[in-house]
């Protein structure tokens, strides 16, 4: 299951709206099991995991075992059911992580292949399995994608100069990080703020991975994206969301239409800015599973504050940048993450640090 779970996370970031799955069909052997087929699901989503590691084993599939990180599907949707193509190809036990909460599943593929005679073991590999599948899990049971705050601040929990001047904070390796981390989100989200003050590409530029770019959304409630911004200059690299507000005027939103940035709308709360419960609402709609916040004190602080954020990448630098240098959560301490988040890991990134946190 580990093997399968390792697979699994090959296309995470790209498979949306599907889950990233892994499954390997194994027969087990005087000298220990052989695997005999392996598959993942593949970019956009499809094929799914289960045809793949079956096509590969063939006819060594009949009377074998799948191992399977989700629940095989049940449901007729852009492909046929991956219970229809276990029960044809022989198989005499499926061993799955977790049960899929798809309204459309939910045990019923376990049922069926119980029915057909099939022993279906459920629960190995469970923990990294609901960790691996997070995003496909929030959006179905909750109707919101799984969010990371990735966050990179000074000894003094900075993450700026005074008058929002940006600064340099920690070293390459967390450089490199990030840039992974981008690659295995289905998109990374920041506000106009930061793109106004930074201008980002938010691209993943490891060597030969430029293709494994995420989809990049701005929430720009007046829309004030420059058409010549680093972001809107590089719609060959990746796509480009806007989200604006109901209210936002027409005529740039027209202007980015036609460059081939899409612009969606949502309600502008009272006390400003735009409603994130609905901006979440909205992505989970169109597909999305997994989404990277990286952005400024006031969008994260947004985030936190709504008890929207399902983890956190926290990179904290050995150095300090002062009591007038600007803090890393606007109007929060940092010591907010820890009311319904808790550091699950630690690594040390050169002479950096990085805290991982996930919801309690």
């Amino acid at each position: 299951m580990a093997a399968a779970l390792s697979i699994g996370r090959r296309e995470r970031g790209h498979t949306w709206p599907n889950p990233a799955v892994g499954a390997l069909v194994v027969r087990e052997a005087p000298r220990g099991p052989i695997v005999l087929g392996r598959g993942w699901t593949s970019l956009g989503g499809r094929p799914h995991a289960e045809p793949q590691a079956l096509a590969q084993a063939g006819e060594g599939a009949r009377g074998a075992t799948l191992y399977v990180t989700l629940e095989p599907c049940s449901h007729h949707g852009g492909t046929p059911p991956c219970v229809d193509a276990v029960r044809a190809a022989g198989i005499a036990r499926v061993v799955a992580a977790v049960q899929d909460p798809d309204f459309r599943v939910a045990g019923r593929g376990f049922s069926i292949l119980r029915e057909a005679g099939l022993r279906v073991d459920v629960g190995t590999g469970a923990v990294q399995a609901l960790i691996d599948h997070a995003g496909h899990i929030r959006r179905v049971t909750e109707g919101r994608p799984h969010i990371m705050l990735k966050m990179a601040v000074s000894a003094d929990g900075k993450v700026g100069l005074s008058g929002r001047r940006p600064v340099a904070i920690t070293g390459p390796l967390v450089r490199d990080r990030v840039h992974m981390l981008r690659a295995t989100h289905d998109a990374v989200l920041t506000g106009i703020g930061t793109v106004l003050a930074d201008d980002p590409l938010l691209t993943c530029r490891l060597p030969g991975m430029t293709h494994r770019s995420p989809l990049r959304i701005v929430l720009d409630a007046d829309l004030r994206l420059s058409p010549t911004s680093a972001l809107a200059r590089s719609l060959d690299v990746a796509p480009l969301w806007v989200i604006a507000a109901e209210d936002a005027p027409a005529a740039p939103e027209a202007m980015l239409g036609a460059m081939g940035i899409e612009v969606m709308r949502v309600r502008r709360r009272p006390e400003g800015g735009l409603a994130l419960d609905e901006v979440l609402k909205l992505l989970a709609l169109r597909g999305l599973t997994r989404i990277m916040v990286e952005a400024g004190p006031r969008i994260a602080a947004s985030f936190v504050a709504a008890g929207l954020v399902d983890e956190v990448n926290l990179f904290e630098a050995p150095s300090f940048l002062g009591a007038e240098a600007l803090d890393a959560l606007e109007g929060l301490p940092l010591s907010a993450l820890d009311d319904y988040l808790c550091t699950v890991d630690e690594e040390q990134q050169g002479g950096d640090r990085l805290r991982i946190m996930r919801r309690r």
